[in-house]
C-alpha cells in the first residue's frame, strides 16, 4: 500500500481497468447479498408454510396438511439443493474466485491499493482548501 492511493505513477488505462474490476466486484457483492436474501426469504417461507400446515391440521384439513407437509415442506428449491447449498456453491465456485482475481490485480498493478480510480476522482473533484474537501487519509495534498 502506498502513501498516495491516487497512484500518480500508474497510467490512466491501468487505473481505469482497476476501477472497472472493482466496480464488477462491487456488483458481485450486491448479487451475493441478494442471494443471501433469497436464502433467508425461502427459509422463512418454509417456516411459515409449516405454521400453515399445523393450522390446517388443527382445523381438520388433514389431507391438505399431509400433502403440503410431504410435498412442499423442506423441498429442494432446485434439483438436489436447498438455498444454503446454492449460496455455498456460489461462494466456492464464483465469488471467491472473483475476489482472488481482484486481489491479484491490485497486488500486481497497484501494490494492493484499493479504489485507485475513486482516489483519483476525489483528487480531481475536490476543491483545495475547502473544509469539506480535505484530502483525507491515504491521499496527498
Amino acid at each position: 500500500m502506498t502513501a498516495d492511493r491516487s497512484r500518480p505513477d500508474l497510467d490512466d488505462t491501468t487505473v481505469e481497468g482497476l476501477g472497472k474490476l472493482s466496480e464488477a466486484l462491487e456488483t458481485i457483492e450486491q448479487a451475493r447479498g441478494q442471494l443471501y436474501g433469497f436464502h433467508q426469504h425461502s427459509g422463512k417461507a418454509d417456516l411459515l408454510l409449516q405454521d400453515a400446515v399445523e393450522l390446517f391440521r388443527k382445523a381438520g384439513h388433514t389431507r391438505l396438511a399431509d400433502d403440503l407437509d410431504r410435498d412442499l415442506v423442506g423441498r429442494n428449491v432446485i434439483a438436489d439443493r436447498w438455498t444454503f447449498q446454492i449460496v455455498e456453491d456460489y461462494d466456492a465456485s464464483y465469488w471467491s474466485v472473483f475476489r482472488a482475481f481482484d486481489e491479484r490485480a491490485r497486488t500486481e498493478l497497484s501494490d494492493g491499493d484499493r479504489h485507485v480510480y475513486e482516489a483519483r476522482m476525489k483528487q480531481r473533484e475536490r476543491s483545495a482548501g475547502h473544509p469539506a474537501h480535505e484530502a483525507g487519509p491515504a491521499l496527498s495534498e
